[in-house]
């Protein structure tokens, strides 16, 4: 059974299949989550990308995960050139990471909020778009055993609580603080310290070391001009 679960702490310590990460369409990863994920995985994650932009809006690509634990790393295309976003942009890139970690037979899929702060989305609206998008794809997906969104801070995970919990059962079962091996549904509440993260279920190695040679550098700065 596929379902949801939301943890507090950074994308990048989680020991998933796949991290997704926001993008442009010229694939640089210069803001938001996909900072962090090359900071820890390696400039060769964006040689990678930015070797196939451009990339329409509402897709996604899959690229190596560097020195990550993960296997890949999801670029979904939420994001326009300006670095602003919309609520299609949103559903559509959301859907294509789901339905490309199906296809490449990943287990357990981990997402930060696509589009919001970074986009100009309102979290509101961000969580809404993006819960229901993942709650419509899973029943069909044949390799994903759990989707994992990883949040930051009381608002934002409570944005994203609000909405898991307006969907039925089995999509998202609440389970007890603390509780191991039970249903995937909603993490603990909040709290300061983040939660142990999770372990792989395809016990999938960890990726290779990023190449050298420094980091792809933007035009002007800026992640698509």
């Amino acid at each position: 059974m596929s379902g949801i679960r939301l943890w507090n702490g950074d994308i990048c310590d989680l020991q998933v299949d796949a991290i997704v990460v926001p993008a442009t369409p010229m694939l640089w990863m210069t803001s938001g989550p996909a900072v962090a994920v090359k900071q820890r995985g390696g400039h060769s994650i964006e040689f990678e990308a930015v070797a196939r932009a451009p990339q329409p809006a509402g897709s996604a690509l899959a690229t190596g995960a560097g020195s990550l634990a993960c296997r890949q790393i999801i670029h979904a295309v939420s994001l326009g050139p300006d670095r602003r976003t919309s609520g299609a942009a949103i559903d559509g890139a959301t859907r294509a990471a789901v339905r490309l970690a199906d296809q490449l037979g990943l287990r357990v899929v981990a997402f930060p909020a696509l589009g919001s702060p970074l986009g100009g989305v309102p979290l509101a609206d961000c969580a809404r778009i993006m819960v229901q998008a993942i709650h419509d794809e899973l029943p069909g997906c044949e390799s994903i055993d759990e989707v994992v969104i990883a949040l930051r801070g009381p608002r934002t995970y409570a944005a994203f609580r609000d909405q898991l919990g307006s969907h039925s059962a089995p999509r998202a079962v609440p389970i007890e603080p603390g509780a191991r091996g039970g249903p995937v549904g909603v993490m603990a509440p909040w709290r300061e310290s983040p939660a142990e993260p999770l372990v792989p279920l395809s016990g999938v190695p960890a990726g290779p070391a990023s190449g050298a040679g420094g980091a792809p550098r933007a035009p002007d700065g800026r992640a698509d001009r």
